[in-house]
């Protein structure tokens, strides 16, 4: 089935901020509270772009949040409602954000993944994603945290394709 990925707007960032924690209850074992807001995802909409999949009824079945930052790439908050994981939605996004930083002129791109999420790190392996480094939990937000936790930074290489080249 082809799916349109399109830019989320900003009157997106209710809904794109409810699915994100809805797919991230599975976090709950080490963190608490909710992975983000409506406000946040306003931020990052005025500044970066989330790419988004819906569904018939025009409600956001999946989305990512993307950032090009000094030639690389990077991708986050990937969320697929869970009722649809597995359906192929998660890797449709991850290959438009690679599309889309490729056509930004990124020659990598990357994603953080915390370590006690220990399925994740396979996952995106079969995705041609390899550990390339460790950061850590952020100071300010340590007080989220039920049980120590740090992140596992993750790269794969993009060829640039700057944009109106083939």
């Amino acid at each position: 089935m082809t799916r349109e990925i399109t830019h989320a707007q900003p009157g997106d960032a209710v809904a794109i901020a409810g699915l994100v924690n809805e797919a991230y209850r599975v976090e709950d074992f080490f963190k608490v509270g909710d992975r983000t807001d409506s406000r946040e995802i306003a931020a990052l909409l005025e500044r970066d772009l989330f790419l988004v999949v819906r569904d018939g009824e025009s409600e956001i079945e999946g989305s990512v949040y993307v950032a090009v930052k000094e030639g690389r790439g990077y991708f986050g908050m990937l969320s697929v409602r869970p009722s649809g994981q597995g359906s192929g939605v998660g890797s449709a996004l991850i290959d438009a954000a690679e599309t889309f930083c490729s056509g930004a002129g990124c020659t990598a791109m990357d994603l953080w993944v915390v370590n006690l999420r220990e399925e994740l790190r396979p996952w995106y392996g079969k995705l041609g994603y390899a550990e390339s480094g460790t950061a850590p939990w952020p100071e300010d937000e340590l007080h989220r945290l039920s049980r120590p936790a740090h992140f596992v930074i993750m790269s794969k290489p993009l060829s640039p394709r700057l944009e109106g080249t083939s």
